[in-house]
């Protein structure tokens, strides 16, 4: 990118949704595109949590289908559905307009592991959904698999199932686990098993445990959701999880969360003050950099910093549908000026290699 176009992405700042496409001049690309993080709320799921009365369940009002989650001593999370939330048809019109190839398709919030004892059948619910999606239209959607975690024999055995009978191709991980990180012990034997199957594992925001700060000022998704993640990717590093399974490919969404923008400090701390650093053998960011990040943000500036940090290799063109246009990340990648085989890297080639599409 030269100097004036950096200036100009920069001063520009981040573009509304409304407007990033024209202003942007978004082409679609002439090659294969993979879309990295796109979701759909299962209907038999949704159903499911209908007849639930706590956290997470359902309900409909004003002709509206509601989502409701939280956790323990927190107020509940009201999110309302959207007509393409639940429709195939839809993520597919919305692929085509963008010229996305292929999508590795995944559930939203909520996870198996909310759902107490019912989370094996929620799971399997779930994953036999996402999976016939991959069946049904094998050249469009690939399946991430979520596990029902408060139970690891539970998960060990869906794991094998989504696998050997689904065709799935990755892990999706919530950032907590009903409150909990994913790097506590009892979690140990997911990063064993997903570094042996050679399975990618997306890290993908939850119910923030910071949801009581941050919901003021409409702030929870905004910040909330990105700290929940920078806080998971945080702790995984600190917890030596990548030196004990060096061969585990992880995958943080939305540019890392604000990690990289503050792993300067994590690194001071550890390897100057001697805070933390019981786990690990290298700085943390040397782990980060081990990382692939998707380009999900709304500010062209973020994606280029990624690029910078952890090489044009890890970067993972992803949309975050139906929450964002996938035109408006897309037009983003393509205003930082790019070389030709970097974008078809970032666009699809390092998804097809990663997840093996």
């Amino acid at each position: 990118m030269t100097g004036t176009n950096r200036r100009q992405f920069i001063q520009g700042g981040a573009l509304t949704a409304a407007g990033a496409t024209a202003a942007l001049g978004y082409e679609k690309p002439g090659h294969f595109m993979v879309d990295c993080q796109s979701h759909f709320f299962v209907p038999e799921l949704v159903e499911m949590m209908a007849k639930r009365k706590e956290p997470p369940y359902s309900y409909r009002k004003d002709g509206q289908t509601y989502v409701v989650t939280g956790l323990a001593g927190q107020d509940a999370w009201h999110r309302r559905l959207r007509d393409n939330h639940m429709d195939v048809d839809a993520k597919l019109a919305a692929m085509d307009e963008a010229g996305i190839s292929l999508t590795t398709i995944s559930t939203n919030d909520p996870g198996p592991e909310t759902f107490g004892t019912e989370g094996p059948a929620a799971a399997r619910v779930i994953n036999d959904w996402i999976g016939d999606l991959g069946k049904r239209y094998p050249e469009r959607f690939a399946g991430l698999i979520v596990l029902p975690l408060q139970d690891m024999n539970a998960s060990l055995k869906e794991l094998d199932r989504c696998v050997n009978q689904l065709a799935m191709k990755g892990i999706l991980l919530y950032s907590n686990l009903e409150g909990r990180f994913p790097d506590e012990p009892e979690y140990a034997e997911l990063f064993a098993a997903a570094e042996r199957m050679d399975l990618p594992v997306l890290l993908h925001p939850a119910h923030p445990v910071t949801y009581e700060q941050t919901k003021g000022r409409g702030m929870m998704a905004g910040l909330g959701l990105m700290f929940d993640t920078t806080i998971a990717l945080g702790r995984i590093i600190l917890a030596g999880i990548l030196d004990k399974h060096p061969r585990l490919k992880l995958v943080c969404p939305h540019v890392g969360g604000t990690l990289p923008y503050l792993i300067g400090r994590i690194d001071h701390q550890t390897q100057v003050l001697g805070r933390g650093a019981e786990n690990i053998v290298k700085p943390p960011s040397e782990y980060l950099r081990s990382v692939y990040l998707d380009t999900v943000s709304p500010i062209p500036m973020a994606i280029q910093y990624g690029i910078d940090y952890v090489g044009v290799d890890r970067m993972l063109y992803a949309s975050d549908h139906p929450w964002v246009d996938p035109k408006t990340i897309a037009g983003h990648i393509q205003s930082l000026g790019l070389p030709s085989s970097d974008q078809q890297k970032i666009f699809g080639g390092n998804a097809r290699k990663l997840f093996k599409l």
